[in-house]
């Protein structure tokens, strides 16, 4: 039987393991929008965990700055300005100057409309006057700033590109002139792929970005250079930039980005030339330079670092010639805004505040030093080969192995596969997909653990039917009177808990041969739950040494509070029974710790309609729990709460011993120890009044006097274990004091 049993959960074990597995290869060949968007936050993660990387030395970015604002005024400034940046960037040797910025309206000069208005005047008025014509043709030139700037990137020993940007298809298409799209695409006529190579006639009709119209720069200053690349960007569904299009159509021409056209000034000025191939764009190639694409021509970004990883530079440094002229030597100076209000603000894998400048940085960055992430070839079978391999693996060891060691080769594939993808990332530049494999490890332990759990549970049942929990004789009569109360459920009543414990249990058993623990156990726990019955206690469970137990159900009893402290004394008195019987066994003393609770809590049948336990659950009943704990702090033997205290005060005799919080809430509790009944003899009163005078005093943080009252305390009974707690308490204090603000609440961080 049992080797039948093992055979089968054998093939059900591989059915459940099959089953997931196939169903997370479907989920990722289908492609499930959320996780797909999961895996891109898994590359950033890639990204934050890789850290910064030193970029290349021949990239600046030369930056309008809230301090060039500042000094030269608010933005746009007078493009004269922008021509003498060209000219001094120029002179000090830079080898290129990309502009991520537009120039699409001719520049706002009052100086020069007021220049041709005299002009028009004068022609008007029939003036002929050769001096003055001259005079005023000379200023309008200096006044002409767009002329200006033409003319400075006109003579620029540095290669100048300029930025543009493309109306992508999709957005509004009214009001389209075919005409103007005509003529905005004449001025980047040069800017465009110069060889384009098509595998197949099938080729020729891949998939790529397309786009409505280009906005171009104004006719004089695009005519001033040929070099000019667009600037767009398309985050993913997230908003994160992750990708730069590399190639976009427009108009039946292939276009190159501004960061490559940097790439091509900066090497000269060779051919660009893109391959495509019928199932999109395979490559993209500058003078020896290959960039590996995705097949609709957009390039994964491989960030250096956080904002300012490149050298930023302020304009108004450049423009002050603060800047040393060497600095620029050779180098590739892209000019952009990073002030306040008027920057291109990114959102990227390192920052959600990322300059729209640095972004082109990195990719002409990655594209010199042919630094790049990309998605090999053989991506997609490795993908799915994880996704076997380690689902399988996991399936075949949780088969057979115990849940601490399923957990840990579980944790320990998870991590290993996390590592290796993390590792080719960072070592070869490959992406490679984590979450679909991560994903199919998890639900394979998952539905392991599941399987698992509902087999054994049914080879068990015979097992926990032998050791099912017997109800005390009142609830037996309680339930035969009322059979609805078998039913699942339940009701909110103010209950008494009570919570035992043996301190030191562990040392004990120790100590002890498997017999002797069985049978001390058995003696001990007999002898205590003697006690609770005796005072009308629901027996609810015990756990390993310890005994949880109720007052007031399920038979209704309005004295449920008193019941339970004369059970909690009851049951240190008969533990000086079990010491004498136990004292020459091996175990030279016993002690418990009682915590007794009164309050609202759920009570009644719980459990399934096979199997359920008559019990109570609620913050009162952990609570209770929480005080049998504490009493290891103050060395006491039973703690009750200001709750059941409120029920009892002057039937027994307590002392407050805390203002407490218990973990995770709030709220404060006061906690008291039950030292006897009402008639307790004078020395017990004598020391429960010293010790509250200490506590006032404490309170009132007069240590010098708190630790006399605790150490007179100590006089009377040097055992008490809450003095001399308080006691240490006040010296401590004493050297270290709490402040002013201190409230004198003790904090429990444990049970």
């Amino acid at each position: 039987m049992k080797k039948v049993l093992k055979s089968l959960f054998g093939i059900n074990a591989a059915t459940v393991t099959t089953g997931t597995i196939l169903l997370g290869l479907a989920a990722y060949l289908a492609g499930i929008p959320f996780l797909d968007l999961m895996e891109l936050k898994t590359v950033d993660l890639r990204f934050v965990s890789r850290g910064d990387l030193e970029p290349g030395h021949e990239i600046i970015l030369a930056v309008v700055d809230d301090k060039s604002i500042e000094k030269e005024g608010k933005w746009p400034w007078p493009r004269a300005r922008l021509a003498d940046l060209v000219d001094t960037l120029s002179e000090s040797g830079a080898k290129v100057i990309g502009f991520d910025i537009g120039f699409w309206e001719p520049d706002e000069n009052n100086t020069l409309k007021t220049i041709r208005r005299i002009e028009d005047k004068i022609k008007a008025l029939g003036i002929e006057n050769t001096d003055l014509a001259d005079f005023l043709h000379e200023s309008e030139a200096v006044a002409d700033n767009d002329r200006l700037l033409a003319d400075a990137i006109g003579r620029s020993q540095a290669g100048v590109v300029l930025g543009y940007f493309f109306h992508i298809i999709g957005e509004n298409r009214e009001n389209v002139d075919e005409e103007k799209i005509r003529q905005e695409l004449k001025l980047i006529s040069k800017a465009r792929y110069h060889m384009v190579r098509y595998t197949s006639k099938k080729a020729q009709h891949s998939s790529v970005y397309t786009a409505l119209m280009p906005r171009s720069n104004i006719r004089l200053i695009s005519s001033a250079t040929p070099d000019a690349g667009y600037f767009n960007m398309f985050p993913d569904r997230d908003g994160v930039i992750r990708w730069t299009p590399m190639v976009i159509e427009c108009q039946g021409k292939l276009f190159a980005p501004l960061s490559f056209q940097i790439v091509r000034a900066f090497m000269g000025g060779p051919p660009l030339s893109v391959k495509i191939a019928d199932y999109g764009i395979e490559q993209l190639q500058v003078g020896r330079l290959t960039v590996p694409v995705a097949e609709d021509g957009s390039l994964m970004i491989n960030y250096r670092g956080k904002a300012g990883t490149f050298p930023h530079i302020s304009v108004s440094d450049i423009l002050e010639q603060k800047v040393p002229s060497k600095t620029f030597k050779d180098k590739i100076v892209i000019v952009g805004a990073t002030a306040t209000g008027i920057y291109d603000l990114r959102v990227t894998p390192f920052s959600s505040v990322y300059p729209g400048l640095e972004i082109h940085a990195n990719v002409v960055d990655n594209m010199l030093h042919q630094n790049f992430l990309h998605r090999p070839n053989w991506a997609g079978l490795f993908d799915m080969a994880a996704i076997i391999l380690l689902g399988a693996s996991l399936g075949i060891i949780l088969a057979k192995a115990r849940p601490f060691t399923g957990i840990f080769t579980s944790v320990a594939l998870f991590i290993f596969y996390v590592w290796l993808c993390r590792y080719l990332f960072i070592s070869r530049g490959a992406v490679l997909n984590l979450t679909y494999p991560c994903l199919v490890l998890i639900a394979v332990y998952v539905n392991m653990t599941i399987f698992k759990y509902v087999t054994e549970e049914r080879q068990k049942k015979w097992i926990r039917n032998a050791f099912s929990y017997y109800l005390s004789p009142s609830v037996v009569t309680d339930i035969v009177k009322e059979p609805d109360r078998l039913k699942l459920g339940g009701a909110k009543k103010e209950l008494s808990v009570l919570f035992s414990d043996i301190r030191g249990f562990t040392t004990i058993s120790e100590g002890l041969t498997p017999e002797e623990l069985v049978h001390f156990m058995n003696d001990y726990l007999t002898t205590m739950t003697d006690v609770l019955f005796d005072y009308k206690a629901l027996l609810d469970k015990y756990i390993g040494d310890a005994i949880m137990a109720v007052f007031g159900a399920p038979v209704p009893n309005e004295n449920h509070a008193q019941c339970a402290c004369r059970a909690a004394l009851g049951m240190l008195d008969a533990l000086e029974d079990v010491r004498m019987r136990w004292k020459s066994q091996k175990i030279p003393h016993i002690d418990i710790g009682i915590g007794i609770n009164t309050g609202q809590m759920v009570v009644g049948n719980m459990g399934s309609k096979r199997r359920f336990d008559y019990t109570v659950m609620g913050d009162s009943v952990n609570l209770a729990s929480r005080l049998e704990g504490t009493n290891k702090i103050y060395g006491t033997g039973i703690i009750i709460s200001e709750f059941t205290l409120a029920h009892v005060s002057p039937l027994f005799l307590c002392r407050e011993l805390d203002l407490v919080r218990v973990k995770g809430k709030s709220d404060t509790v006061r906690i008291y120890e039950l030292m006897g009944e009402a008639d307790v003899a004078q020395d017990i009163v004598d020391l429960a009044g010293r010790f509250t005078q200490g506590l006032e005093e404490y309170r009132r943080q007069e240590w010098d006097r708190a630790e006399t009252h605790f150490s007179n305390a100590l006089k009377l009974s040097p055992d008490d274990r809450p003095s001399q707690c308080y006691y240490d308490r006040c010296r401590t204090l004493k050297k270290n004091p709490p402040g002013n603000d201190w409230d004198g609440v003790y904090t429990m961080t444990g049970k």
